[in-house]
């Protein structure tokens, strides 16, 4: 699939008036997170990584947001979201009780580690644990499901569009602080911000965009 914004880059931001100091040094941390482990052992680290593939998968074209690794720092600093659902343990416990039962179902079904797994048997137990099909006793009383919930789908997902490379393909400017945003309105933009790429009216694509578009 093409750029929907070619050639943009948010990074361009970084000494104009759209960024902050702070802003400067928050994103500096996401840039220099390792592709490798430092809470996780390596072999969760690898399960994390084949799971991430799955819920994001990733183009070819450019280095991949390294959503294992971003997960990783979060709990080698124990940053806590600020809440929890009360029938899924504290964020460590229940990333490292997650994949070891994700693993040992793996094991059950098909005789080996989940990461070795073809794509579409990682897919099938990844759909098991959303409906809450898994029942190995490595997960100890923690729901699938809620676990899928609550820790797997949401970390991941956050950790893959609070990197600058997700920014990219959104055409998003990152935190706007000090200048901020003033052009708000539906199908608006400052220009400041990324222009998108024509659309080719002649694509599916295009032509699903066009049938879903809210009309303001």
């Amino acid at each position: 699939m093409p750029d929907r914004y070619p050639g943009y880059d948010v990074l361009a931001k970084r000494h104009t008036p759209s960024w902050n100091e702070q802003t400067r040094r928050v994103i500096d941390r996401r840039l220099a997170v390792p592709r490798t482990p430092r809470f996780f052992s390596d072999h969760e680290f690898a399960t994390l990584e084949a799971i991430a593939a799955q819920v994001v998968p990733q183009p070819a074209h450019r280095p991949p947001v390294p959503v294992a690794g971003l997960i990783d720092a979060k709990l080698l600093d124990d940053i806590q979201d600020g809440f929890r659902a009360e029938d899924v343990p504290p964020q460590r416990t229940a990333w490292q009780r997650g994949l070891r039962a994700l693993d040992a179902e793996a094991q059950a079904a098909h005789g080996m580690a989940f990461c070795v797994l073809t794509a579409v048997r990682q897919c099938d137990l990844l759909l098991q644990m959303k409906d809450g099909g898994l029942k190995h006793s490595a997960w100890d009383g923690m729901s699938p499901a809620h676990f899928f919930k609550q820790r797997l789908l949401h970390d991941i997902v956050m950790a893959y569009w609070s990197h600058p490379t997700a920014w990219n393909e959104i055409g998003w400017g990152g935190p706007a602080s000090p200048r901020g945003y003033v052009r708000m309105g539906y199908d608006e933009r400052d220009p400041w911000e990324a222009a998108e790429a024509p659309r080719d009216a002649n694509t599916d694509a295009d032509a699903a965009f066009r049938k879903n578009r809210h009309v303001g």
